[in-house]
């Protein structure tokens, strides 16, 4: 039977969800780990050597507001910019002089641990509240920062880096390491972001 236009059946347009991949999150996440390094020279250029309660609080005001910052923007908005930023920027001004003044601002292996606990349960449970609401077992996120700030401080000490100069934050290697488990952290606590992709529409010939 020969087909006519009037014959033609227009199927409608439907959108098809794409979970992006875990792979491609966590790479991009990665970038993040440049701003830690970076903010702690920031940081160091204004105040010095943290060696007195306005060093720190300003020291880690600079550092957590550039680090919550790049933090958000390499999310692929899965993290909110301004309450991300705003967590990150008090908690990591109030855990750095709580911790630092705690160890009388020694910088032993033993002391920046302990600081570096202090500092990461502080800025955890900042960034908890911070978490978006759809957030999967939010809480987990405390413990974890906990522990990702005193590895990153043992790791950068263990690297051979002058922290006896009374630095911001850990460094380069140490921040590789705490931005990769807080990564992977992140991939599992946080939905993760679709891409929404239309169908071309189709016709069926009867």
């Amino acid at each position: 039977m020969p087909t006519t236009p009037a014959a033609l059946k227009t199927i409608p347009r439907t959108n098809t969800v794409t979970r992006a991949p875990f792979l491609r999150n966590l790479l991009i996440w990665m970038l993040s780990f440049l701003a830690i390094p970076i903010a702690g020279f920031l940081g160091t250029a204004i105040v010095g050597r943290v060696d007195n309660l306005v060093s720190a609080l300003v020291g880690g005001a600079v550092v957590g507001l550039i680090v919550g910052a790049v933090q958000a923007l390499v999310s692929r908005r899965r993290l909110p910019l301004l309450r991300w930023m705003t967590a990150s920027t008090i908690g990591t001004s109030v855990g750095l002089t709580a911790g630092t003044l705690a160890v009388g601002y020694q910088t032993s292996l033993g002391s920046l641990a302990l600081a570096g606990l202090i500092t990461g349960v502080i800025v955890g449970l900042a960034q908890t509240f911070a978490l978006p609401a759809t957030t999967r077992f939010r809480w987990l996120w405390l413990p974890a920062t906990a522990a990702l700030w005193p590895l990153g401080w043992t790791v950068t000490t263990l690297a051979g880096i002058k922290v006896e100069e009374q630095i911001i934050v850990f460094g380069a290697s140490g921040a590789l390491v705490y931005t990769l488990l807080a990564g992977l952290m992140l991939q599992v606590l946080l939905p993760q972001p679709v891409a929404k992709t239309s169908k071309p529409s189709l016709s069926a010939r009867r």
